[in-house]
């Protein structure tokens, strides 16, 4: 077992999704659980194409707990296949069908078969904010430098 705190999660194995098993980490060190496709014929994603493949199962989280769908990267790796809403989240309150909105970024069609490894789940506490307008912000070193604009200013001045 990992160091990871265990939390206890209700899960529905839907009829499509009987005879799968459940999501399941691949390591004790692994932060995802395996999630499969729960498909009764083989899908052909063509290049560009995306479609929401189902896993077969629905889970009732824990208040305080999201479910991030993330992609496997192995598939990214090395078939150009990633989710389009990456990650996805399903809130503590969702209890339809967990799926999976794949897109093949690749130049060749992709192939998914039933039972096969198309995502990861990670479970993870996140908070709740409380908005407090205010009239400004306090001031930091990064200040609005927005996107790529981290550590531009220590590499001017390492090249002068």
């Amino acid at each position: 077992m990992s160091g990871a705190e265990p939390v206890a999660i209700e899960i529905v194995r839907l009829p499509h999704g009987r005879d799968l098993p459940l999501p399941d980490y691949a390591t004790a060190g692994a932060a995802g659980a395996d999630l499969l496709a729960a498909i009764d014929h083989d899908l052909v994603l063509g290049p560009l194409e995306r479609r929401i493949v189902p896993t077969g199962i629905s889970i009732a989280l824990p208040l305080g707990f999201e479910a991030q769908v993330r992609p496997r990267s192995g598939l990214a790796a090395k078939n150009g296949i990633t989710m389009a809403n990456a990650p996805g989240t399903i809130d503590a309150d969702y209890r339809g069908e967990v799926g999976v909105i794949l897109i093949n970024l690749g130049q060749e069609p992709f192939r998914i078969t039933r039972g096969m490894r198309i995502a990861q789940l990670v479970v993870a506490r996140h908070a709740r904010a409380v908005w407090r307008e205010v009239s400004r912000l306090d001031q930091t070193a990064r200040g609005a430098g927005g996107f790529g604009s981290t550590g531009v200013a220590a590499e001017a001045s390492q090249r002068s």
